[in-house]
């Protein structure tokens, strides 16, 4: 590979952890070459963008970035890959100012492909882009078997590792089933390997990530809990969270193991979407409101002694409002079952109408001054039981996790349970992981 004599790359990311790990092994490949990289808000040779299509908003915010990329520099390559690129080819390929996009089938081809269109410009060479044409790496998604292995790096800290992607499941409001494909995963002595390599690099905690992480094995027969027990062995690496696992996925015999002294962090996001059942059927998700309960109880049960009750383990939830039909009655049911179970935070997301969806032709579409409300009640709810969370907290002394941010000379860590924590900065601390008493 010819050495880039100081090109410049920036990358730009939007949306989910899978996508940050993704864009850090494009930007690796990036950095092998010689290219030195340069904030997204700097001019530069080529730009990486990563997009996120989960609501109609998200498309905006990626086309709106482009756009200011391009104004930005020009002259530079722009490409563009992700689920928005995936989903919406024609109309990616019009924003001003792309040069190039990959389908998520094609995210291993991103630096080849700039890296050559580059020597190609520099060159005054006939290329795709000096004729004024835009290229497109796309294919279909469906029936896809490869997967893209990634990791992010970077951080003195934390590391995002892809274990698995695409989803079988094809919820009704989710395109997640169209961008990603199938659900696949990656071989556990893969990410054994990738494992011991961050924690070469120094850091100590790494979160799991993918689309339906609990899913894991369906390409490779292994099974979720396996995956669990080798990563628990490598060494340097000292702590792990789940970023996200369906309740259905989220078995008894993984939650014991989880709770008999591993290295996996009492800390659980789990999307519950809806608390009335007739909504979730609707939504078509794969359990029940009583099911998802049992699940709370029972890591409550086994990961909380008396005392701690509704305050050792943060739970992290998703849910949906304004879904179509969701009646104020509904609502209601969905408010008064968060407030029971007293999770943590709550993620809120006002339900957005995406084309190719069942739920997109659903009937009774609800109002988006209804969302705003109902999302407006469940944020001060979130709020109330985040602050009953920090002050049931208050006092004890937890193993903290500090990161090299530095904000109005303070930085930032996280307990083993994602309690966010201040303290005055030091650079001795960092990546280091301390006892503290909140």
């Amino acid at each position: 590979m010819e050495k880039s004599a100081q090109h410049t790359v920036a990358f730009a990311t939007l949306g989910c952890k899978l996508n940050f790990a993704e864009t850090s092994t494009i930007a690796r490949s990036f950095a092998n070459a010689g290219y030195r990289q340069v904030r997204a808000n700097s001019p530069a040779d080529i730009y990486v963008v990563n997009t996120c299509s989960v609501t109609e908003h998200s498309d905006k915010k990626c086309r709106n970035l482009i756009r200011k990329l391009h104004k930005l520099s020009p002259d530079a390559l722009i490409g563009v890959t992700g689920c928005y690129a995936q989903l919406k080819l024609q109309e990616v390929l019009q924003i001003e100012g792309v040069t190039v996009l990959f389908g998520n089938a094609h995210k291993e081809e991103v630096f080849e492909t700039l890296h050559r269109m580059l020597q190609a410009k520099k060159q005054n060479q006939e290329s795709e882009q000096r004729q004024g044409s835009r290229l497109s790496v796309v294919s279909p998604i469906e029936g896809v078997k490869s997967i893209f292995p990634a990791y992010s790096s970077g951080e003195r800290t934390r590391s995002f590792l892809k274990v698995q992607d695409g989803c079988d499941y094809h919820c009704a409001y989710c395109t997640v089933p169209l961008a990603r494909g199938e659900s696949r995963n990656i071989p556990i002595s893969t990410l054994v390997s990738q494992a011991e390599e961050i924690a070469s690099s120094g850091i100590v905690e790494i979160v799991l990530t993918g689309v339906n992480t609990g899913d894991f094995g369906k390409s490779t027969g292994e099974s979720f809990l396996e995956l669990l027990r080798q990563l628990d062995r490598v060494e340097g690496i000292a702590r792990y969270r789940i970023s996200s696992i369906e309740p259905n996925l989220l078995t008894e015999e993984i939650v014991e193991w989880i709770a008999s002294g591993s290295k996996f962090l009492p800390h659980f996001h789990i999307p519950i979407q809806s608390g009335c059942d007739a909504v979730l059927k609707r939504m078509r998700r794969r359990y029940t409101t009583a099911l998802f309960e049992s699940r709370i109880e029972m890591i409550r049960e086994k990961m909380e002694s008396p005392e701690q009750h509704f305050s050792r383990v943060f739970f992290g939830i998703d849910v949906i409002v304004g879904f179509p039909g969701e009646t104020d009655e509904e609502f209601e049911q969905t408010y008064s079952f968060l407030e029971r179970i007293r999770p943590a935070f709550l993620h809120i997301f006002p339900y957005s109408r995406r084309v190719g969806t069942p739920a997109a032709t659903m009937p009774d579409q609800v109002q988006e001054s209804v969302k705003r409300v109902r999302a407006s009640r469940l944020k001060q709810l979130s709020d109330r039981l985040n602050a009953e969370f920090y002050a049931a907290n208050r006092g004890r002394t937890l193993p903290v996790l500090f990161e090299s941010t530095r904000k109005g000379g303070m930085m930032l860590g996280y307990t083993d349970n994602y309690i966010k924590v201040e303290h005055p900065y030091d650079p001795a601390l960092i990546g280091r992981i301390s006892q503290v008493t909140l």
